[in-house]
Order: structure tokens, then C-alpha cells, then sequence
């Protein structure tokens, strides 16, 4: 597996995400508690940019129609609503994350 650079440690304060590119991935970058999570940045629902939900105690839940995913793990914890159908959607690809220094590399 190649690692490869995302950030630096000091870009993402405390229980914040932000989108990131790395190796072709659109990825979903977040910092829990001092530690760091990277997850596929598209909701497996119906697309929407995850980056642009809402972030509460490592859930991000989708603006698009409610999807809520475990940052942690990419676990779907929470159905998405879309008029009065609510479906579980499949979890997110989560990838490995490592630090060197200030430095944070997301295994790809």
C-alpha cells in the first residue's frame, strides 16, 4: 500500500473534515479528537459531497436526504429519506491513515 500526502495536522482543527484529492481519490478527510479518518468524500446514497453535512460526535450526516455514516469506520449508521422512503445506504469506503511529523498520508 502507498501512502501518500493529504495535509498537515495543522490544517483540520478538532471535530472538523475537509475535502481532499489524493491519488485520483476524492476523499473526505476528518480530525476526531486529535485523531485523523479518511473516508470515500460521496455519499453512497445518492452522491452528495459529504463534506458539505453536518458533523456531530464522528457521525456526518449527508444535506443531500439525511444518510449518516460513522467517520471511524465508513459504517452507514442512519437511513436516507427521500420523500417518504427511508433506505439504509451501503457503508463507505474507508481508507487507512497515518502521521509523520505534521504530516497526515492516507493510505491508498
Amino acid at each position: 500500500m502507498n501512502y501518500e500526502f493529504a495535509a498537515r495536522t495543522s490544517s483540520l482543527a478538532t471535530e472538523t473534515m475537509k475535502s481532499v484529492e489524493v491519488g485520483g481519490h476524492q476523499l473526505l478527510l476528518a480530525n476526531l479528537d486529535g485523531r485523523f479518518y479518511a473516508v470515500a468524500r460521496k455519499c453512497t446514497h445518492f452522491g452528495g459531497n459529504l463534506c458539505n453535512g453536518k458533523l456531530v460526535d464522528g457521525i456526518v450526516t449527508c444535506h443531500k436526504h439525511g444518510a449518516r455514516f460513522d467517520l471511524r469506520t465508513g459504517r452507514a449508521v442512519g437511513q436516507a429519506t427521500m420523500l417518504i422512503f427511508h433506505k439504509l445506504p451501503k457503508d463507505l469506503r474507508s481508507y487507512p491513515v497515518k502521521i509523520e511529523g505534521d504530516q497526515v498520508l492516507i493510505g491508498i
